[in-house]
């Protein structure tokens, strides 16, 4: 593994694993939200969390332990990724995913998936099973097909609830970000980032996009280096939020970059990017970080952001509100 930032050990004991993990950013209120409601995120949050923790305290990988918190949140109708997310304007799906490991920094990315179950473990097929880093669509499910990954029927990903949400806005020339109702509405992105026992960083994004979008329209989500980044000695970044603007910013590097070349601490280059960076061009979201000695970053400037943290040295927090 690469070493960590010179000078970092003297600020900070290195834990033995660090884990995190996020369900979107947004307009999340309690006064809008349903105790019923707010309970099923809280239990789906700590159930995806202690997934990937269980398999760090067990010594497995970094890798092992995002790409398995996303594939429990991608199963969820909760969260727009995997089954549940939402229509673009022609009524179908197109789902974006990545995945990176922080040793080598090798990677693997899909965008405009149409059948893919779980679009995160292709992320890690494509990353480890090929020379590739980005496949797209048709050819993304062909290598899906050789590889044995899981395939079902476009209509596996549909929810009433996600049909109600176009049907609100497919007449009109919006772009919706994922929403529950006009009062509650979130980034509908899935993330998580992780420092294993032998000090990898990985990170792991999934979404199903925004509602109503056309053109084929892919966000910062499927981007190394916007909503995806890892890189030993340094972070591991999963972004979730406006995506043309995580885009615009490189959003997931830049944070890395204030870390090695600004000698900024993790939570010093989160919060620049999300509060400074972000903000003065206009977007908004939030991000989830780890570094190399196991510090967490959640930072967010929306109402709220579906986040939970734990490490081999505090119990386990989840969250919702500011």
């Amino acid at each position: 593994m690469a070493a960590p930032l010179p000078g970092a050990a003297l600020i900070f004991p290195m834990k033995k694993f660090a884990f995190a993990i996020h369900g979107g950013a947004g307009t999340i209120l309690k006064s809008a939200m349903t105790p019923e409601k707010e309970m099923a995120y809280r239990d789906a949050l700590h159930k995806a969390l202690k997934l990937g923790a269980d398999l760090l305290e067990k010594g497995g990988s970094a890798t092992e332990a995002v790409e398995a918190a996303v594939v429990e949140m991608e199963n969820s109708a909760l969260f727009n990724a995997g089954y549940g997310s939402v229509f673009t304007h022609d009524k179908s799906h197109e789902l974006d995913a990545s995945i990176m490991e922080g040793k080598g920094r090798k990677a693997g990315a899909v965008a405009g998936v149409k059948r893919i179950k779980n679009p995160i473990s292709l992320c890690r097929k494509i990353m480890e099973r090929s020379e590739h880093v980005f496949l797209i669509g048709e050819g993304a499910e062909a290598f899906a097909t050789e590889e044995g990954e899981e395939l079902v029927s476009e209509s596996y990903f549909s929810t009433e609830a996600r049909k109600q949400q176009l049907l609100k806005i497919r007449d009109s020339m919006k772009t919706q970000l994922d929403h529950s109702d006009d009062q509650l509405k979130k980034f509908g992105t899935v993330g998580a980032v992780a420092m294993d026992s032998k000090g990898n960083l990985a990170a792991a994004t999934s979404t199903g996009g925004i509602t109503n979008k056309r053109y084929s329209r892919v966000g910062d989500t499927a981007i190394i280096g916007s909503g995806t980044y890892a890189e030993n000695g340094v972070c591991a970044i999963s972004s979730t939020g406006w995506g043309e603007y995580f885009i615009r910013a490189v959003a997931a590097y830049e944070v890395a970059a204030l870390m090695k070349y600004g000698k900024m601490t993790l939570e010093e280059a989160s919060n620049q990017l999300v509060h400074q960076v972000i903000p003065e061009m206009g977007g908004d979201g939030g991000i989830i970080a780890v570094d190399s000695f196991g510090n967490i970053a959640m930072p967010f400037n929306t109402e709220g952001m579906y986040r939970a943290k734990v490490d081999s040295e505090n119990a386990p927090e989840v969250s919702i509100y500011k």
